[in-house]
């Protein structure tokens, strides 16, 4: 029997098989299309994203293939300087094409064991107490202990599972592809100059090294009555003529889309053992480039947790946890996209808004405020009460022999003890003790959970045995030492 199903090969479905195989679970990821995507809806990661691949070891190999930007506007397009101080050692928007995204990310999950099938189109499944039955498209049936939906905002997991998806429906549509223009390079951008000024749906933006090949976004005459039929290059044309007064000589399309600003969230996370994760979850309009990144976030909030309850440790609601933690998080970037959409209207009410958010964004705290919450460093989690520390996710600290980054490649729990005098004995398979001292920490010691966040901080042996009862389990029986400590 496989262990974890993942249906869905995009980011999410992606990072979630690999945080499994951290841990020795058995995943097989089913993705429909038979070929990978051409199809560029994500240009970048943020800065809780960036985090999560340096914590894995994996950062180096995607700072290859990006850039690095410190570059505002990324709320409502308000254009501010990039907040200087920020609380990561990462303070930059990594800009790096969805596609490449996910090659390094299917590279990874191959190379750890994921056994990826594409061309595997789920049309139903069944459950019961003990495992969930996946039939295929092409009459293939699978048993799974777990399975988890990561396909998408229109989710056939979610579907068949009847889990409510209320929202907004689409309102504005717009298109999105990548083409050759004719048009000089200087009239581009004076028309986008101009345009921007009035309509912040609009850009044309040379792509890639070909000489002539544009990356093109512009708002669509309405909303399509099937949004899974592509438009036309014509559709582009007219579009372009009638948003920017000109349609720059597009012509051989690589590839064109169009998306919409639905506004939706899923009633539940879980159902048995079925789970929702990424745009199956949630969807919304684009703004802020938050998509991506929330996805990869709820992969890396519950792969740890169902790897533990594969491997039978698990305290009983931690998989409930996921849902818990995450829901709050997509219903936040939901309100702010919601914000943003507003901000961005022409009607004169919204105007005066943005005029007055654009003098407010001058102050420091505003400017930093709105920025962490787009990169998604100021989420907490309620793990209950004590110091300020608990519940955040903890930035990469430079210790007296390394970064604390450095010492998560494993995803395992960790405890960074100053004191020398604590104990993890009863959960060394599940976490590592390191006696380390860092001048950025005035704490005595700190347990971090796998996805970095912190569950505990103090220098109580009595408290920390409960926080890691509370997050890793019963205290095994006297055991030889798996983790490191030093």
């Amino acid at each position: 029997m496989i262990d974890v199903t993942i249906v869905g090969g995009g980011p999410t479905g992606l990072m979630l098989a690999s945080e499994l195989r951290l841990h020795d679970v058995r995943v097989v990821v089913l993705e429909r299309d038979a070929e990978p995507t051409s199809v560029v809806r994500s240009l970048g990661m943020h800065v809780r994203s960036i985090e999560l691949l340096d914590q894995r070891g994996l950062l180096e190999r995607f700072l290859a293939h990006g850039r690095q930007f410190r570059v505002g506007g990324y709320f409502a397009g308000i254009a501010k300087e990039w907040p200087s101080g920020m609380d990561t050692a990462h303070g930059y928007v990594l800009g790096i094409p969805q596609p490449v995204t996910e090659r390094l990310l299917a590279e990874h999950a191959t190379a750890v064991g994921v056994d990826i099938r594409r061309g595997s189109e789920l049309v139903g499944l069944s459950q019961d107490g003990d495992a969930v039955t996946a039939e295929l498209a092409d009459g293939t049936r699978l048993r799974t202990r777990y399975l988890v939906g990561c396909d998408g905002g229109r989710s056939t997991v979610r579907k068949l599972l009847g889990v409510g998806f209320p929202g907004e429906p689409t309102r504005n549509e717009t298109l999105l592809g990548v083409m050759e223009l004719t048009a000089p390079s200087d009239e581009v951008v004076a028309v986008m100059t101009r345009v921007r000024k009035t309509q912040l749906r609009f850009g044309v933006g040379p792509v890639g090294d070909g000489e002539g090949l544009y990356r093109v976004v512009v708002p669509a005459a309405g909303v399509s009555e099937d949004r899974a039929v592509a438009p036309t290059i014509e559709d582009f044309r007219q579009q372009l003529r009638a948003t920017a007064g000109t349609d720059f000589g597009v012509h051989s399309p690589r590839w064109l889309s169009r998306f919409g600003d639905a506004t939706r969230l899923a009633e539940r996370y879980r159902v048995g053992r079925v789970l929702l994760a990424g745009d199956a979850a949630h969807v919304h309009p684009p703004l802020g480039g938050q998509g991506l990144n929330l996805g990869l976030q709820d992969a890396f909030n519950l792969g740890w947790k169902l790897a533990a309850q594969v491997a039978g440790w698990a305290p009983m609601d931690l998989l409930d946890t996921y849902q818990a933690e995450r829901r709050p998080v997509a219903a936040d970037v939901l309100d702010n996209t919601r914000a943003q959409s507003e901000l961005m209207s022409l009607e004169a009410g919204p105007q005066a808004v943005r005029r007055l958010l654009t003098e407010l964004m001058d102050f420091e705290q505003v400017n930093r405020y709105l920025i962490e919450k787009i990169t998604a460093i100021s989420v907490r989690y309620d793990l209950g009460a004590g110091h300020d520390l608990v519940g955040r996710r903890l930035r990469d600290v430079e210790l007296k022999r390394g970064r604390l980054y450095g010492l998560m490649h494993r995803g395992r729990g960790l405890l960074l003890d100053q004191t020398g005098e604590l104990s993890v004995a009863g959960w060394t398979d599940r976490v590592d003790r390191v006696v380390d001292g860092s001048g950025e920490l005035a704490v005595p010691a700190l347990l971090l959970r796998p996805d970095g966040h912190v569950a505990w901080v103090g220098d109580d042996q009595r408290e920390l045995r409960d926080r890691l009862s509370r997050w890793f389990g019963v205290a095994a029986p006297a055991q030889e030492p798996s983790g490191f400590s030093r």
